[in-house]
């Protein structure tokens, strides 16, 4: 018989219980501040490192090495411990970290090059393991709380995240600006604090895992799927490459693009093949053919995909469509953040004491609708005021599927297979939110093309109009901001961000029907799985949370 995967929770006493999760918490604000915290200091970096070319890579690298790194942590934390793996991800994070603050410190070197490739490099190993941060603190909290006390908690982890959302440009900022020090002839720029700043509080979390987390077995004989874990690194990273470089660094028919889709699909042909064999497989098919399991991945991919391909061009609207300085495009994207945190805790909190999850994510869906559709119906001559209460009704909305979706997962996970079940869920999510993203911006595109035709218009790309957001070097900017863009381009902005918030209601609604076909099975008050669900070959004797 296998070892069971994890302490029970009768045995892991309230104390440890209270600092895995703040442990936990604490590892989950930092990967999440590492996606948004950067994006305020890279002007500041590429001026001094001279790598405006690789300007996007910064970002897309440490995203493309969490996702694909996550169904991989996910299954070792099944086999080997979930411990062992959080360990492991917080010391490469803090490793990662630490040599993202030295990039370019020592000019260029061997392998590496210059400051802006080592920034890259080292932002990739970052990602990696940040990739275990989330998975692991997710199936941490199923190893510890059964499925009814996890909506509490799930709702917490919502908070993080649109905590570190709110936080991240504010801190990237302070750091850029104000964190330059100069002391016995040693000169140290202000950005390099954005990475340094890890470094302490993964020590302090990885002291409280170390500590104070609870120890779980390792399963005998357990074999890590080294070909489907390199397929699902490559699949994943031409994807995620393609949609990034699709329609900004290169046409959507060019080969580079279009190799990369077709190196996915055989990627993906080639993954189903190797895992429908593999004794221990990274993305179990099986998972697959759970209802609860496929309904819940289909919704959490729709609204990711939907809220992420708005919030990304939402600060490009405020700032060239409406002209608002940038510091007041922050202010207006802040509701979004309060009506998400309301919503996630409290959300989290009836579904523990309910052990019903249903009502409230379609609660949140069709409030995501309505939110949607009153930033729809604002004309070319909409105020700031007016997107700042329309994005806290969006927030209110967008909480419960911030908290829910892992817990409702994790209660359909088969034996055995908690950490791959939350692992997959993660992974399926994050790809939604890089599709949209590609999707919503190659439809900006396409319709700044249609509504500014000419050379006057000159068919602005969004690097150009992200320039002018910024304050770029075109005539009329400089030191202007947005306000002074050419109200062509303003009008022309707003019609596209219209066609934006109605696409991302289209796909919200289609959320919302997969939402409705999860089965409403109400959330278990113990770790057992009642239906014990084996992949072929596979035993049953495994129990999970």
């Amino acid at each position: 018989m296998k070892d069971t995967p994890f302490v029970p929770p009768s045995e892991v006493t309230p104390a440890q219980k209270r600092t895995t999760l703040i442990a936990l918490m604490l590892v989950l604000l930092l990967s999440a501040l590492d996606s948004t915290i950067v994006s305020t200091a890279m002007p500041r970096i590429v001026a001094e490192m001279k790598g405006l070319q690789l300007y996007p890579w910064v970002t897309s690298i440490y995203l493309l090495a969490s996702t694909a790194m996550v169904p991989i942590w996910g299954k070792l934390g099944d086999l080997y411990g979930r411990k062992t793996i959080m360990m492991t991800g917080v010391g490469i994070f803090v490793f990662g970290s630490w040599l993202c603050g030295l990039a370019g410190e020592f000019g260029a070197m061997p392998v590496l090059g210059g400051g802006m490739t080592q920034l890259i490099v080292f932002r990739g190993l970052q990602g990696a393991g940040g990739g275990a941060l989330f998975t692991s603190s997710f199936a941490v909290l199923g190893d510890l709380f059964a499925p009814r006390e996890r909506g509490r908690y799930a709702g917490l982890v919502g908070a993080v995240f649109g905590l570190a959302s709110v936080i991240g440009p504010v801190v990237g900022g302070f750091f850029t600006e104000h964190g330059t020090v100069d002391l016995g002839g040693l000169h140290m720029s202000g950005w390099r604090w954005i990475f340094y700043v890890n470094l302490p509080l993964s020590a302090l979390a990885l002291f409280m895992i170390a500590t104070r987390m609870p120890a779980t077995r390792r399963r005998p004989g357990a074999r890590i799927d080294l070909l489907g874990s390199a397929l699902v690194i490559l699949s994943a990273g031409a994807l995620m490459l393609a949609l990034s470089w699709g329609g900004q660094t290169y046409a959507w028919s060019s080969p580079v693009i279009l190799g990369l889709l077709g190196g996915f699909v055989a990627g993906v042909a080639a993954l189903v093949a190797v895992e429908a064999r593999a004794p221990e497989p990274v993305l179990p098919l099986g998972l697959f053919r759970i209802r609860a399991f496929t309904t819940n991945t289909c919704a959490s991919f729709l609204l990711s995909m939907s809220f992420m391909g708005v919030i990304t061009f939402m600060p490009l609207y405020l700032q060239v469509g409406l002209g608002a300085p940038a510091t007041l495009s922050g202010a207006a994207i802040l509701p979004l953040m309060f009506g998400l945190v309301l919503t996630s805790t409290t959300a989290g909190r009836m579904v523990s004491k309910t052990g019903h999850y249903k009502p409230f994510m379609i609660g949140g869906a069709i409030t995501m609708l309505v939110g949607l559709a009153l930033l729809a119906t604002m004309g070319p001559h909409a105020t700031v005021g007016q997107v700042a209460w329309r994005m806290f009704v969006m927030g209110l909305g967008l909480g419960p599927s911030q908290s829910l979706f892992s817990t409702v997962a994790q209660n359909a996970a088969p034996p055995g297979q908690l950490g791959v079940v939350t692992s997959a869920a993660q992974f399926f999510r994050q790809i939604g939110s890089t599709v949209g993203v590609a999707v919503f911006g190659a439809l900006l595109t396409a319709r700044l093309a249609m509504e500014t035709p000419g050379p006057a218009g000159a068919r602005e790309s969004l690097a150009k109009l992200q320039a002018l957001a910024l304050g770029g070097d075109r005539a009329g900017v400089v030191g202007a901001g947005a306000a002074q863009v050419d109200p062509v381009v303003k009008a022309a902005f707003s019609a596209a961000m219209s066609s934006l918030f109605l696409a991302s209601l289209t796909i919200v609604a289609l959320g919302l029907v997969a939402i409705i076909s999860i089965p409403n099975i109400p959330l278990r008050k113990a770790h057992v799985h009642p239906e014990p669900v084996a992949e072929p070959g596979e035993g049953t004797d495994d129990v999970v949370g």
